[in-house]
């Protein structure tokens, strides 16, 4: 499932305390990882101030970062150029390796932690921020040890060759989304920004022609008004995309590389069960969203707006064909189910090393197979493992999730109780009766009683928002 992006914007008023009160509660319940222990911070301290550093030096090269304002854990910098009728892409990521000492404290806190955590009012780290905020970040005008990815292209966007390698880098250049979604609109964006909104489309297009599915779920965002909340959402940029679409093809070039090596871990998602594809189309008939019967759901979803509400609602309902992602390790010979069903190719998950344990193992990978040397024992050994520990790390990711946005939308509707408002019913429960439904206005899924017309139209009546259990139900009208 994709994560969803949650953030808050109250004040310091009674309202806004107990919303954070409540965020926090969250986190005891689920029991998430607090300060890291002494001995972990020693260490990166002490690893911070003399990381192994590679031979290979590509300062020279104007290397930029694109990521959400305030962001300090960057993982991934980007050199874009034209190669003769294609494209070079370089993509630098950060060697959290020449940090982190196998079997050493941070090793052990990060495959205790596995992932970093978001809640909507803090994040809990997966290295110290020592690390991850300030030695290993690839902040500007810092030389970094990277792992750098340099990927060639055809002039369609095409992949065709493929180098992964140890090398210095320097960011020149420390962008935000807005900031240059304001310059490409303005016409003022140098080459590397012309190349990455080039290369972006290009490879969208490829993704469609493909039938993979990018969902730009909107991020949510809880605003207080005095002692009531609202939920509104901030739309995915088209710089997003095509930035995301760097990191796919990155994922895509690492899965490849594993899997002519017959080493290495992958993410990997099953197609969507039978009837989920239809129940989304009565979902958009239901929401008045045009879905033609020649058109395919990745055509249809790269044409939502989720700006529109009804665009919005239909995105939230998009992300249940998405269940069912995992990990597949493998070591001699090739797993029978290698693809994932979204990106609709073999994928991994090779680019987020500060904030995913799995990222640093898959970059240790494709090293060796590009070098022709072997995969480090530490790393091999520990392939068989990963699975398990990034499933449980999705899983407490999930629950902080759904309780953060139970918690949230509880608190939108909290107050409006006894009005009405339009939905879709998207599920069925039969054991205990009623469903799910899906709001037009604001987007939200929750129970409803009372029997529902599956993938149809429904009024629902608001029947309970409450705060302090995290429930939201609804009753037919």
């Amino acid at each position: 499932m994709p994560r969803r992006h949650l953030s808050l914007r109250v004040q310091d008023v009674p309202a806004g305390r107990a919303l954070r009160a409540g965020f926090a509660r969250i986190r005891d319940e689920l029991d998430l990882p607090g300060e890291f222990p002494v001995d972990v911070l020693a260490e990166a301290e002490a690893a911070a101030a003399a990381p192994t550093l590679p031979a290979y030096d590509v300062t020279d090269l104007p290397f930029l970062t694109i990521d959400p304002p305030g962001s300090m854990d960057l993982d991934q910098a980007m050199h874009l150029e034209r190669r003769g009728a294609g494209f070079r892409v370089r993509y630098a990521i950060a060697d959290v390796a020449a940090f982190v000492r196998p079997g050493g404290s941070i090793d052990a806190e990060a495959h205790r932690r596995v992932e970093t955590l978001y809640s909507p009012d803090t994040r809990t780290p997966l290295h110290p921020p020592v690390l991850c905020e300030e030695a290993a970040s690839l902040l500007p005008d810092q030389v970094r040890p990277a792992v750098l990815w340099t990927l060639d292209l055809d002039a369609d966007g095409e992949q065709t060759a493929v180098d992964v390698r140890r090398a210095l880098v320097r960011s020149r250049d420390r962008l935000d989304y807005a900031g240059v979604q304001d310059l490409m609109d303005a016409g003022k964006a140098d080459e590397r920004l012309q190349l990455l909104a080039e290369v972006g489309k290009l490879r969208m297009a490829l993704e469609v022609e493909r039938g993979g599915v990018s969902l730009p779920i909107p991020e949510q965002e809880v605003v207080e008004d005095g002692e009531t909340f609202a939920l509104e959402y901030r739309v995915t940029r088209p710089v997003e995309s095509w930035n995301e679409q760097i990191s796919l093809m990155t994922g895509m070039a690492a899965a490849g590389l594993m899997l002519r090596g017959e080493v290495g871990v992958l993410r990997t998602l099953p197609q969507a069960p039978n009837g989920a594809l239809e129940r989304l189309r009565r979902a958009a008939r239901a929401l008045g969203v045009d879905w033609p019967a020649d058109t395919s759901y990745a055509e249809v979803v790269h044409g939502l707006d989720a700006a529109n509400p009804r665009h919005a609602a239909l995105l939230e309902e998009a992300t249940s064909l998405l269940r069912g992602a995992g990990y597949t390790a493998f070591d001699g010979g090739v797993p029978a189910h290698v693809t994932h069903a979204a990106v609709a190719a073999e994928y991994a998950h090779a680019t987020a090393p500060l904030r995913r344990l799995v990222d640093r193992y898959v970059s240790e990978v494709c090293l060796a197979l590009c070098a022709g040397t072997e995969v480090p024992g530490w790393a091999r050994s520990a392939l068989p493992q990963l699975p398990a520990e990034m499933a449980a790390g999705d899983r407490r990711a999930h629950e902080l999730e759904r309780e953060s946005v139970a918690l949230m939308e509880a608190a939108v509707l909290h107050g409006r109780e006894g009005q009405e408002f339009d939905a879709v019913a998207v599920e069925l429960d039969e054991k205990r009766g009623g469903g799910t439904v899906q709001l037009v206005d604001p987007a939200v899924r929750a129970s409803c009683e009372g029997r529902l017309p599956l993938g149809e139209a429904v009024r629902v009546r608001l029947v309970e928002a409450d705060l302090a259990r995290r429930s939201v139900r609804f009753a037919l009208a």
